[in-house]
């Protein structure tokens, strides 16, 4: 009988975290959705310094999932049609260091399979990926009030007119990947 696959941990950054939370909490397989800050020079930042640009830190979110139910390239192909990796420090309206995109790895094997599919990904866009990748520093855990901000506010401008499609984006494209409700 061979052992059960231990649950790994991925950061990623691809814009406002309220939108790769309300995608990851969907994904069957995904044990867990964490929003935060990471890769600054910030140790503890709050929202209003993050989004003020000088800390350096990214909107992230840390996914906790069960490789035995989804793996990290599957994660990551979910990633990269949910958010466009080939604006800097952008996605839509939202401007600034903090919205850039960025897959932050917790293992040697995460760096290899994430430099993999960016550059598969980057073949396909003609070499335009701007995606960081880099080990995770400086993760602090994002306010109470940010967790699981869709499900709490769906109705919310910025829920229903961009975490939303995004949201819509995910079921449409990975329909074999949603959880069951």
């Amino acid at each position: 009988m061979s052992p059960t696959p231990t649950p790994q941990t991925i950061t990623l950054a691809g814009g406002c975290f309220w939108c790769l939370e309300a995608v990851y909490e969907r994904v069957r397989g995904v044990l867990g959705v964490e929003s935060g800050y990471s890769n600054g020079q910030a140790e503890r930042p709050n929202y209003e310094q993050v989004c003020g640009g000088d800390t350096g830190c990214a909107e992230v979110v840390r996914v906790r999932f069960d490789p035995a139910q989804i793996g990290l390239r599957d994660l990551l192909e979910i990633f990269f049609v949910v958010h466009d990796p080939t604006t800097l420090n952008r996605q839509g309206n939202d401007v600034g260091t903090q919205y850039r995109s960025g897959i932050y790895f917790h293992t040697p094997e995460q760096e290899r399979v994430a430099r993999e599919v960016v550059a598969e990904v980057n073949a396909k866009v003609g070499g335009r990926v701007v995606t960081e990748i880099e080990p995770e520093r400086h993760y602090w855990r994002a306010e109470d009030y940010h967790q699981h901000y869709f499900a709490k506010h769906p109705g919310q401008g910025y829920c229903a007119f961009v975490v939303a499609p995004k949201v819509e984006k995910f079921r449409k494209t990975f329909a074999q990947r949603v959880r069951d409700a």
